[in-house]
């Protein structure tokens, strides 16, 4: 009796993949650092073999972490009301601290977007414009960005993708995504396995087809020299880091929904008991509504000098 459980909480179990996610994850760094420096031989190394390395590590915790944690909700160790609501909130913070992470790349992006011009300029005693540290002419506020923009946006020399291209296409899959994880909701909640499979096959698939064409895209952009995110381009760097990342997402909730998958094909999901599955639908809605937003703010207004 000494042993039983007084509590709804749910306590973790001592767990080796904390310590061996944040080794791997170290080396894998490392391995970036050196692979990137391979010319000056960091440390005696070279090449990306350690990368490789560090990265099948963090593959290696994520899914023996995964596995612990797909465990614990099978033998009920996470069933009680406290618990259950204690996942939702911390689902829902995570996707609040994600759409935080999101606000610095727009951020950027605005500043530059809405902001190009300069304020007014630094003029001497003599009456003439004082000079910047590269010898152009000196502005009291926005000087290193106006010469670096040409005062305009989209900047001097940046040509811009269409958006009614493959970024219409891609925003249509997306939406199209969000129906077909719906609907694999509602067949999970219905007891419909068939439905819920075929929903899965197709939001999945779906997120492939996102990330083939976005690659498509970056090619694009990059071989026909539009833009680039190096060089100093505030344009390139914003636009590829606000839309890298949402395309890196996208491939983590498209991993999110392989696992979900097999897991429901695996009968770990039932009508009553799936929050693994919802935690992943809400982080696919939260991927669509992030890509409709760069749409309509970097595709269109923001690519069509709109916004200045």
């Amino acid at each position: 009796m000494a042993g039983d459980v007084k509590h709804d909480y749910h306590l973790v179990n001592p767990s080796p993949w904390p310590l061996v996610g944040a080794a791997t994850a170290c080396v894998m760094m490392l391995g970036l650092i050196v692979w990137r420096y391979s010319e000056q031989q960091l440390f005696g190394l070279s090449g990306p073999w350690l990368f490789v390395i560090g990265f099948i590590g963090v593959l290696f915790t994520m899914a023996g972490w995964w596995t612990d944690v797909a465990k614990e909700s099978m033998r009920g160790e996470n069933t009680s009301d406290v618990v259950r609501i204690g996942l939702r909130y911390g689902m829902v913070l995570f996707i609040l601290s994600e759409v935080m992470f999101f606000v610095a790349w727009f951020w950027a992006f605005f500043a530059g977007a809405l902001y190009p011009e300069a304020a007014d300029a630094i003029l001497l005693a003599d009456g003439t414009q004082m000079l910047n540290a590269e010898g152009l002419p000196a502005y009291l506020q926005n000087d290193a960005k106006f010469h670096a923009l040409g005062g305009e946006w989209p900047p001097t020399g940046v040509e811009t993708l269409s958006p009614w291209g493959l970024p219409f296409v891609n925003t249509v899959i997306l939406l199209l995504s969000g129906t077909t994880v719906t609907w694999a909701h509602h067949a999970l909640t219905v007891d419909d396995k068939d439905g819920f499979v075929w929903g899965m096959v197709a939001t999945i698939a779906l997120g492939v087809v996102f990330s083939m064409f976005q690659v498509i895209e970056y090619y694009e952009a990059l071989s026909q020299n539009l833009f680039a995110f190096n060089g100093g381009s505030i344009y390139g760097s914003t636009f590829f880091m606000a839309t890298g990342f949402h395309g890196f997402h996208v491939l983590v909730g498209t991993l999110f929904l392989i696992v979900c998958l097999f897991r429901g094909l695996a009968g770990q999901f039932t009508k009553d008991r799936h929050f693994g599955f919802e935690a992943a639908a809400w982080y696919w809605h939260f991927v669509d509504v992030v890509w409709l937003f760069l749409f309509a703010m970097i595709y269109i207004l923001g690519n069509q000098g709109m916004l200045s």
